[in-house]
């Protein structure tokens, strides 16, 4: 099934985003095909403010648990986390 994961970082928190972002990206890697789709959010400035993830995974508590292993998360990066079912129509 694909899962949407919306991320919101905590305000001010820009800096630990940019430290964690290598052990970021290695996460995506290692999770082979995971990941179906991702990028930052960007606010009005265009700094990186949040993220966007689609994953492919068999389960809503498959992608709870992929999510709450990913770098930014084990940080303390986010203020909010949205998780939701999601269905590609276009694209």
């Amino acid at each position: 099934m694909l899962v949407a994961i919306i991320a919101r970082d905590k305000p001010g928190s820009l800096e630990l985003r940019k430290a964690t972002r290598e052990a970021h990206l290695a996460y995506f890697e290692s999770s082979g095909d995971t990941v179906r789709l991702a990028g930052p959010l960007l606010d009005e400035a265009g700094e990186m403010c949040g993220s966007l993830l689609v994953v492919e995974v068999e389960s809503l508590q498959a992608a709870r648990d992929w999510a709450a292993e990913e770098p930014y998360a084990k940080a303390g990066l986010f203020q909010s986390v949205e998780i939701n079912a999601w269905k590609k129509v276009i694209g």
